[in-house]
């Protein structure tokens, strides 16, 4: 697989071509769906609950982050290799530099960050000293209780501006990605419209500029966790083994097949 930098993920939304992503917590997986030809792989706090079992991911630590980092990077084939910073990882500026160090040094290519407009100094000073970022805007996952649980956001005039908002000055302080989560497609088209950096989209619809899951989610591992947003791939009676199941998330996320509307949010 020819390697992936921050360029070329940048040309494939210059030349129209959705990027696929997904998570990864270990070698195995990391190698698999690298060969198989995914674009990003995230190695998401999404741990917290797909590995360790907790309900949220707040319990999630940088000694956590940083170990999964490394196990994926060893086998990585070539994707480009996003770690999120977890919970108050990044609530100092002087935090946020030492805790993205540590994880570039595990082997990340890129720190993924939650928040808005308050992030702006930390992104620019990340930016600076040669440490890319993905910022996240929409439902926060570590935010969750204080946005009243697990919730669309943007749907109102009011939230939805700021989001468009927070997306412009993100991206005008250095970022260089940016994942949309669970808000409405139109919302999430009108920031990808706007903004020159690619967007990734989990339950924002299918004009976002690439998509990202949960390895286990759209594998069917979780039977007890089905938002609207997630796909079960191993479901398609084509499909017969993991290879196949994630190479039919691919292809599904290259023709926009996937998400269809009963997978986005209005």
């Amino acid at each position: 697989m020819k390697k992936q930098t921050l360029h070329s993920i940048q040309k494939l939304k210059d030349n129209g071509e959705p990027i696929a992503a997904l998570t990864a917590y270990d070698s195995s997986f990391a190698k698999l769906v690298s060969q198989l030809g995914i674009d990003i792989i995230l190695v998401g706090d999404s741990l917290g609950m797909v590995i360790q079992g907790h309900q949220s991911t707040v319990p999630v630590s940088m000694q956590n982050m940083t170990y999964h980092t490394q196990c994926v990077a060893s086998a990585n084939q070539g994707s480009w290799l996003i770690t999120d910073m977890p919970y108050m990882s990044y609530a100092t500026e002087s935090q946020t530099l030492a805790n993205a160090a540590q994880l570039m040094q595990a082997g990340a290519n890129m720190v993924k960050l939650e928040g808005g407009q308050w992030l702006c100094s930390s992104i620019q000073k990340l930016t600076e000293r040669g440490i890319p970022v993905c910022a996240h805007l929409g439902l926060t996952p570590q935010s969750a209780d204080a946005l009243g649980g697990f919730k669309v956001q943007g749907r109102d005039e009011v939230n939805a501006k700021q989001i468009i908002q927070d997306a412009l000055s993100i991206e005008k302080a250095g970022a260089s990605l940016l994942v949309l989560e669970c808000v409405p497609s139109s919302l999430a088209a009108e920031i990808t419209k706007q903004l020159n950096i690619p967007t990734i989209g989990i339950g924002a619809g299918n004009q976002t500029d690439g998509q990202v899951l949960v390895l286990q989610d759209m594998l069917g591992i979780n039977r007890d966790f089905r938002p609207r947003f997630v796909r079960n791939f191993f479901e398609d009676k084509k499909v017969n083994s993991v290879d196949e199941a994630i190479t039919a998330y691919i292809s599904a996320v290259k023709n926009r097949s996937f998400p269809d509307d009963e997978h986005s949010f209005v």
